[in-house]
């Protein structure tokens, strides 16, 4: 917990932790964690994409690793425990292995990304896709707010861009990878629960939908006349929430909204919104989508207005691994806890890695369910269960 509070004082701002990718405070955090890990008895280097990897070999030097890890990027103004708790976890077990001598039948490393949260650039994943193997040479022009390219960026944090082939991880190297995150959200409080296990990240698919009606003057257009946007997209905005309650695994939400014109006596003419579908399961984010999309289009035509949607982004729901699953769960139930199993609602680098091996994920309790905020809270209680379970795990894991 004392190092997590270490690194949140790496922040680009002086009142708020705001830790992007490739920054000076990125720079600093990765130095001050790589020096920990060196202290912990690991083998430390930092990637081609600023990734900082500590190994701790087995007891027959360059057999093949188990990963361990998270990111250390943060939002704007976050908390200290997204993606850090999994690093520090991470390097915590394997110092505790460290310390008492133990080497496993196989390597550990312990990764630090620096860009999943695709703050400061328009990308997000880099470093864990090249880990993977699937680096899109493409993204290196790309730019932040300031003009600055990915390649320049990252040629100013001391790394060689083409190098980044060299990252990459062959299938025979890497065993499995395990994330230990926070759970960013509330049902492991609501259940008295320290921990659960994720069984899959939630794929998903972003509408941009325009409503057309007719701008009109507030005062004398009568409310039988009116082709009214904005009270057409409020109840748009319902069906959505209707859906997504009527369907299992499913969350769906309307999270931007611009009106046109946007005066205080003129109806508006036109309204653009989003939606964000989510579930574990593709079959089910495709049904929920179809059933939005009737239901929206439905509202439309009653309404007497246009509508057009279209998809934004789509990314599949990614499973853990099985094997995984059942391994995390033994630990959890020899420290004499009961396995939850869940869906995680948000992304993560484990859904990179997830084309290179099998993956696993170790969720948090955190308190209120709140992230992505100042008020991200663990307790010391749970750090400790969870450094516990993590180290059963590693004692205990048999190469898949």
């Amino acid at each position: 917990m004392a190092r997590l509070d270490a690194l949140a004082r790496h922040s680009d701002e002086p009142v708020q932790l705001t830790r992007l990718y490739l920054s000076a405070a990125h720079k600093a955090a990765a130095e001050e964690l790589a020096g920990w890990m060196r202290e912990a008895g690991l083998t430390v280097s930092i990637d081609a994409l600023g990734t900082v990897v500590g190994r701790y070999e087995s007891a027959m030097p360059g057999t093949p690793a188990l990963l361990l890890g998270s990111h250390i990027d943060t939002v704007r103004d976050a908390g200290r425990y997204d993606g850090t708790l999994g690093v520090i976890a991470g390097l915590v077990a394997v110092e505790e292995l460290s310390k008492r001598g133990e080497t496993l039948p196989f390597a550990i490393e312990v990764v630090a990304f620096g860009d999943e949260e695709g703050v400061r650039f328009p990308t997000t994943l880099t470093a864990s896709r090249a880990l993977a193997g699937n680096f899109d040479p493409m993204v290196l022009e790309a730019c932040d707010a300031d003009g600055v390219s990915l390649r320049n960026a990252l040629i100013a944090f001391g790394c060689e861009p083409t190098a980044i082939a060299r990252v990459a991880k062959s299938r025979e190297a890497v065993l499995a990878y395990v994330e230990v995150h926070i759970e960013q959200g509330p049902v492991l409080e609501s259940e008295g629960l320290p921990v659960g296990v994720v069984t899959a990240i939630n794929g998903v698919r972003r509408l941009a939908v325009v409503v057309t009606g007719e701008a009109g003057h507030a005062g004398t257009v009568p409310m039988r006349l009116r082709r009214d946007a904005l009270t057409a997209t409020a109840e748009m905005a319902l069906a959505v929430e209707r859906v997504a309650n009527s369907l299992p695994d499913v969350v769906a939400t309307v999270g931007r909204m611009e009106v046109f014109p946007c005066a205080v006596n003129v109806i508006p003419g036109s309204v653009q919104f989003t939606i964000d579908v989510r579930s574990p399961e593709d079959s089910q984010r495709d049904a929920a989508t179809e059933e939005i999309s009737r239901a929206i289009r439905k509202i439309a035509a009653n309404r007497r207005v246009e509508v057009s949607i279209s998809t934004t982004h789509e990314a599949p729901a990614t499973a853990c691994s099985t094997v995984m699953i059942n391994a995390l769960s033994r630990a959890i139930n020899h420290l004499g806890f009961t396995t939850r199993t869940l869906p995680s609602g948000a992304g993560h680098d484990a859904m990179a890695i997830a084309t290179l091996c099998p993956i696993g994920m170790l969720f948090v309790r955190c308190a209120g369910g709140i992230s992505h905020n100042p008020r991200e809270s663990i307790s010391l209680q749970d750090a400790d269960i969870c450094v516990r379970i993590l180290l059963d795990f590693l004692r205990n894991f048999k190469p898949i």
